[in-house]
């Protein structure tokens, strides 16, 4: 009732301010823990133990305060205007992934009835910005690394697409809220009290749907477009300040939200077994965070254990590996939804 109470406008205001603080808060928060904590114990790294005493909990703030300090350095013959537009263009990107997606029955700024067709498509609108960032830069390795990122992306589109259509077919819906309420009202093995996570039906569609998300986030194994040791740092070689952290930023951003859709399509979201109403909106959060965090540590795990792919290797692995995979995926599932 007190939603119903609230002027559309200022509920607008509000859904917008948690959208925009959720960014920050989860690049921090993916930093802080795998970056910085994790993948530092894995790799023996010391020196993020260290900055500010408790474990080095001051490291991430002061790489943080480092960014915005340093001087805002464009190049003389960069385009300005494009130049400076380019890591916003990403930024809103992520932002708009998150209007979406659920923390509870109640929590969701929008739950359109294609939810995760929306979600698909304004991911792919980061490529923009990134070309953006490489053609403007006025340096042949930023749009080397620009026009690797844009094939890149183009390819991992496909698998990452098709990996959802198995879980769209057997939800019924397009709805993420929808998803969410098919695994938890589901069963599985004769158990209703469980509910159905996707995950045990469509463990082909979540594998592919990790692969393609670590390409789309141009990580390790599939970092060619920022190779350092070919192209310095790819589209982002000439930034410097704020907008290199705008980057870093629009990039564990888009790890956390790309996690909390794998965990709505597959762990079942913020729903939990007796869980409803009030309860489920107060706990969900705490619930998909977890559940988050879970899939994340399986993107950042393959980030910091494998080799980067070459060219060849990467386009091949989508287009002869994971393309083939996902459309087998597809028929599996609609011939088990018709005839079981």
């Amino acid at each position: 009732m007190l939603a119903l109470e609230i002027p559309y406008w200022q509920l607008t205001i509000i859904k917008t301010a948690v959208v925009l603080s959720i960014i920050p808060v989860g690049a921090l928060l993916l930093g802080y823990v795998f970056l910085l904590k994790m993948m530092a114990h894995m790799q023996s790294r010391m020196g993020p133990m260290e900055p500010g005493g408790f474990h080095g909990w001051f490291q991430l703030f002061g790489d943080a305060i480092k960014f915005i300090q340093k001087e805002d350095i464009i190049p003389s013959e960069a385009d300005r205007r494009v130049f400076a537009l380019a890591p916003l263009v990403v930024l809103v990107s992520t932002f708009l992934l998150y209007i979406v997606i659920p923390a509870g029955p109640r929590l969701v700024v929008q739950d359109l009835d294609v939810g995760i067709f929306y979600a698909l498509a304004v991911s792919s609108l980061g490529v923009i910005g990134v070309l953006m960032a490489g053609w403007a830069s006025a340096n042949k390795f930023a749009l080397m690394g620009s026009l690797r990122a844009a094939g890149q992306l183009i390819a991992y589109e496909l698998p990452l697409i098709l990996a959802v259509v198995g879980v769209v077919i057997q939800a019924g819906t397009m709805s993420l809220q929808g998803i969410v309420h098919a695994q938890a009202d589901g069963a599985i093995f004769g158990l209703s009290w469980f509910g159905n996570p996707f995950i045990f039906t469509q463990l082909i569609g979540f594998a592919i749907f990790l692969a393609a998300a670590q390409a789309e986030l141009t990580q390790t194994p599939f970092d060619m477009p920022v190779a350092e040791s070919e192209l310095v740092a790819g589209f982002m070689t000439e930034y410097s300040g704020f907008r290199f952290l705008f980057f870093f930023m629009a990039e564990f951003g888009t790890a956390f939200a790309l996690s909390a859709i794998a965990a709505t399509l597959y762990l079942g979201g913020w729903s939990l077994p007796g869980i409803e109403g009030t309860l489920a909106d107060i706990l969900g959060p705490v619930v998909l965070g977890a559940k988050v965090m879970l899939v994340a540590f399986l993107i950042f795990w393959i980030r910091f254990t494998f080799p980067r792919f070459r060219e060849d290797q990467l386009q091949a692995f989508a287009w002869k590996i994971l393309i083939p995979l996902s459309l087998v995926n597809i028929m599996a599932t609609a011939a088990f939804k018709v005839f079981v």
